[in-house]
């Protein structure tokens, strides 16, 4: 059965509504099943951005089988006025429509109206101007879906992967967090996630934390104290983990085809070496809830937003992986 995946426009401020546009220009639904969901004219307006034009076919997606309507299946809503939409601002409607139409596909992986969830992006002033009450997206959809385990944000680009130990805190709180717990979650979570993304056994590097990996307890003991314990017990269950891995060095082994991830400690440790590599392509997977979270990395471009200049490369993977990963768990159910 092909993916049903739900395309949700992200801010309607930035350059996600013209991103979703130019996706689907490229025949996707080879592919998949898509559903929009949103406000008709947020859709529109990043068609009119990106100079292209789509039949949408209304639906009731909670009522009926869109998978069956012509052209593309949109399932409305209305979260904000056409006036409301200011172009390049963090604004409490921007964000208060963002939530609102996450919610709807919220409530749709709930209900099994979609298998996995494509957003262009978010941002978080505007969401926490709407009043989000979490840090970040990834741990209000965790609520909302009911998830208690471990969750992170998981960042790919051209087969590499990175997951965190530690994500949106203060660096000078890094340290302090750091556990044996946080790093065996963040790599069985990568672990598991590549597996359903189609890597047989994946190879995965653990970063240290300080330079030089610590340099033998002379810049820090995390390394010998709780880094390396924690690999040592993971390789001892089968896994093919690595490290402590100095972190200026860990990701030539990646571009080098060495290793397929890398565990990082904190959040700017792995970001910048992807960013660096491929900003416009990077992906972001929300690791740890129940079905495929995708977004692309590089967030709403506020100073391109609207211009008719965005880039869909990001988001076109962002597409592809949530299709494959929903084909691999679709096969994991039926074996």
């Amino acid at each position: 059965m092909s993916p049903r995946i739900g395309v949700i426009p992200g801010d309607p401020s930035g350059i996600g509504p013209e991103l979703v546009a130019r996706l689907l220009a490229e025949d996707v639904t080879h592919d998949a099943q898509i559903l929009l969901i949103g406000d008709r004219h947020v859709f529109e307006m990043g068609q009119a951005q990106a100079g292209l034009s789509h039949d949408m076919t209304e639906v009731d997606a909670s009522q009926q089988d869109w998978s069956t309507v012509e052209a593309y299946a949109l399932h409305e809503m209305t979260t904000i006025d056409p006036d409301e939409v200011v172009l390049a601002q963090s604004t409490e409607s921007s964000g208060r429509s963002t939530l609102q139409v996450l919610d709807q596909a919220l409530e749709f992986v709930r209900t099994g109206v979609i298998d996995a969830i494509v957003f262009a992006p978010f941002n978080k002033a505007s969401m926490h101007l709407a009043g989000i009450g979490h840090s970040d997206e990834l741990h209000y959809m965790a609520e909302k879906l009911g998830v208690t385990g471990y969750i992170s944000e998981l960042n790919t680009l051209d087969g590499m992967w990175t997951s965190r130990v530690t994500s949106h805190i203060a660096l000078r709180d890094v340290a302090d967090v750091i556990s044996a717990e946080r790093i065996e979650d963040a790599t069985h979570l990568i672990d598991r996630t590549l597996r359903r993304a189609g890597y047989a056994r994946p190879r995965i590097a653990v970063a240290a934390l300080n330079p030089h990996a610590g340099d033998g307890g002379n810049f820090g003991r995390e390394e010998i104290d709780v880094i390396e314990p924690a690999v040592r017990q993971m390789a001892g269950g089968q896994m093919a983990v690595t490290g402590p891995l100095p972190s200026d060095t860990v990701f030539l082994k990646v571009t080098r085809g060495e290793i397929d991830a890398v565990v990082t400690m904190y959040h700017d440790q792995g970001q910048i070496a992807l960013k660096l590599l491929g900003f416009d392509r990077g992906v972001t997977v929300q690791g740890g809830l129940p079905v495929p979270v995708t977004t692309p990395a590089h967030g709403t471009a506020f100073d391109i937003a609207g211009r008719g200049e965005a880039d869909v490369g990001a988001t076109r993977a962002a597409f592809e992986i949530a299709c494959k990963m929903v084909s691999n768990w679709q096969k994991e159910d039926a074996a």
